[in-house]
């Protein structure tokens, strides 16, 4: 019998599996599938028996859990959840020998991030108040509209709109048995808790590395003195630069921090540095190694995922990630500084953590093919372990189509990776889409990408490319389009596609598409203007005009100075890298797709080129979606998912 093809509306019968936990023989997993008739997402919780492969369903009656964590003491399971009547997300405990979950918190304006005390008995956690509650309180009596007033320079956010104004942010702890709450921090700068110290005399927090410089763009982590409430920065010894916490040692005499010292801004490569807590020395202990230490790879299927974190193998051992030709890579660090390779396959393992006592990881994993699963990673081996394929009935009955990855000749002859999805059903004359993804630093890999099974279970044949400026090719890499978008980029992009149809002349080449979001978006602006190759585009969550995008978008004085190494002193400069510039060229139709509430690129980008392209007599068309920030594609309103896909069908199938 032939199998079914996958739709956009398969999304509602997959699951997605992440933040696996270890406890015993037992691994705990948060499993989130879309909800059609709430037109959101649930979550669950469950845990497995790694021998018998028994699963048991934990939790409340809430729709979002978040922070799976066992009790230092093993009594029990926490995490975030809204199980509460507000919805507002509290820290859950849940004994481990049987009982209900409770909610241990009970803050207003609900609970962000929490950690246990090494004793267990403690658990610290991050809260705000508002100081404004009772201003302009007759207006809100008489629901009548208020100004909002704006005087720093970042004061939005994609998916979380104005930031608010006049919070107090808070770091608080309570007694599990007792449930007493004491204050420990209050802050009007934005503060978030990392670290508990096991004798409770001082916290690890980041924050910005200096807030009264808002043109600083670096992040710290801070020393907390508890009893004296004073903290100072750990990184100091590096002006510039963003860190974050990554882990601390047993003995607490050594840290592990993420970050980087901001040489090539936006763009430097992550790497770990360790900072001695005696000696207060700060030094860099992968500077050997040419790879972004994080997860930067880019597709559309998972939820409540965090990565893989970096952990202490031993005193002086740690596990760390990196992206590398498009999959997870893991390796070994020491103190002094060396690296050694311990696992490279073509995966994606999008979450994770090491397994007490033992070089094992509990972890979720995807590839090109496989959507979500659950797994035991022996680090000695490489084998993966499977416990749980959440959606092995759909895939019995579903055709899935295995992408081919391929490497081929960029502008001045560097070697650019890429993967050419085929149509499920070989036929010959077939159309093909080239889709540029986003960032740009990022990059495609070996990951279940639904929309890309969805276009070839159509008949589309998928081209997907990493050009120069994504991520997992080294330093130079990823900096070499700084100050110069859409110059070799585009090349690398051009010269992917004519390589993709000479390897593949069952394409049709009268029959070439060319789609991408964000930057992708902003390069299919660039292409119509250039070139008029493609049968027809579609742009989404576009840039058209860096000039407006540099003072309208919520990181759009940063990205445009940092990535393109212009400000407004040179808006000559900023107008020849806009597509609008070349809007007068287009003769490509284009479909413009755009979110009402994108604010990282503004819905006015796809207006401006609409506009020019209605001028310059394109087909064109613009479709707006509301409720919908930038991450539509990947995290947004399930009923617009869908609508957005059929609006891409609908397009593709009228040329």
């Amino acid at each position: 019998m032939d199998k079914a093809t996958v739709t956009t509306e398969s999304l509602f019968d997959l699951k997605s599996l992440g933040q696996p936990v270890a406890h015993g023989n037992r691994i705990f997993y948060i499993e989130t599938i879309p909800n059609k008739e709430e037109n959101g997402y649930h979550s669950y919780i469950y845990s497995i028996d790694r021998t018998t492969k028994e699963r048991r369903r934990w939790g409340d009656a809430g729709t979002s859990q978040a922070l799976l964590t066992i009790s230092p003491n093993g009594k029990y399971l926490s995490y975030l959840g809204n199980a509460n009547k507000d919805k507002k997300m509290q820290v859950m405990i849940m004994p481990l020998d049987g009982g209900s979950a409770y909610a241990l918190t009970e803050e207003k304006n609900g609970v962000s991030t929490y950690r246990w005390a090494e004793n267990g008995a403690t658990v610290y956690y991050q809260t705000y108040e508002k100081n404004e509650e009772e201003k302009d309180s007759d207006l809100k009596e008489k629901k009548m509209p208020n100004t909002t007033e704006i005087d720093k320079l970042t004061y939005k956010l994609d998916g979380m709109g104005m930031l608010p104004k006049d919070l107090t942010y808070q770091i608080k702890k309570i007694g599990v048995a007792s449930r007493d709450v004491a204050t420990l921090l209050e802050d009007t700068e934005s503060v978030r808790l990392n670290y508990v110290a096991h004798d409770e005399s001082y916290l690890l927090i980041a924050g910005e590395l200096d807030s009264a410089d808002e043109w600083n763009y670096g992040g710290t982590v801070y020393y907390y003195d508890v009893a004296s409430k004073e903290k100072r920065s750990l990184t100091i010894s590096v002006p510039k630069g963003s860190f974050s916490f990554a882990a601390m040692s047993k003995n607490e005499d050594y840290l592990l921090l993420n970050g980087n010292d901001f040489e090539y801004a936006f763009v430097t490569l992550s790497r770990i540095y360790g900072y001695d807590m005696k000696t207060h020395e700060l030094k860099c202990l992968t500077a050997d190694l040419d790879a972004e230490i994080s997860d930067v790879m880019v597709a559309d299927f998972q939820q409540n995922v965090y990565g893989l974190p970096i952990e202490w193998l031993n005193e002086t051992e740690f596990l760390f990630p990196a992206t590398q030709h498009g999959k997870t890579q893991l390796y070994k660090g020491n103190c002094d500084g060396e690296t050694k390779l311990v696992f490279d396959q073509r995966v994606h393992l999008t979450d994770g953590h090491l397994i007490a006592g033992s070089e094992t990881l509990a972890v979720t994993y995807s590839t090109l093919t496989k959507t979500s699963e659950l797994a035991v990673l022996d680090l000695a081996s490489g084998e993966l372990d499977v416990l749980y394929q959440p959606n092995a009935a759909f895939f019995k009955e579903h055709a899935v189509v295995e992408p081919e990855m391929f490497w081929y000749k960029g502008a001045d002859d560097w070697d650019i990776q890429g993967w050419y999805v085929p149509p499920v059903a070989e036929k010959a004359n077939h159309p093909a889409i080239l889709y540029i993804h986003g960032g740009p630093q990022v990059c495609y890999g070996e990951s279940y990408f639904h929309e890309m099974q969805v276009l070839a279970a159509r008949g589309y044949g998928v081209i997907m490319l990493n050009p120069r400026g994504g991520n997992g090719y080294g330093q130079d890499f990823v900096a070499s389009i700084l100050g110069d978008y859409g110059n070799k980029d585009f090349a690398d992009l051009m010269l992917g596609t004519d390589y993709v149809l000479e390897q593949h002349p069952e394409i049709d080449k009268d029959r070439v598409y060319v789609m991408g979001g964000s930057y992708g978006g902003f390069m299919t602006n660039w292409i119509v203007g250039h070139t008029d190759r493609f049968r027809a585009a579609i742009s989404q969550r576009s840039i058209s005009n860096w000039i407006s995008f540099y003072g309208t978008s919520d990181v759009g004085a940063f990205f445009v100075e940092f990535q393109l190494k212009r400000d407004l002193s040179d808006v000559d400069g900023l107008w020849r890298m806009s597509p609008l510039a070349h809007a007068a060229h287009a003769k490509t139709p284009i479909l413009l797709m755009h979110s009402e509430q994108d604010l990282r690129c503004p819905m006015e980008q796809a207006e401006q080129f609409y506009v020019a392209m209605k001028k310059h007599g394109v087909d064109t068309k613009l479709i707006t979606f509301p409720q919908s920030n930038h991450g539509l594609s990947r995290e947004g309103l399930p009923n617009l998912r869908v609508k957005r896909a059929d609006a891409i069908f609908e397009w593709l199938e009228k040329y």
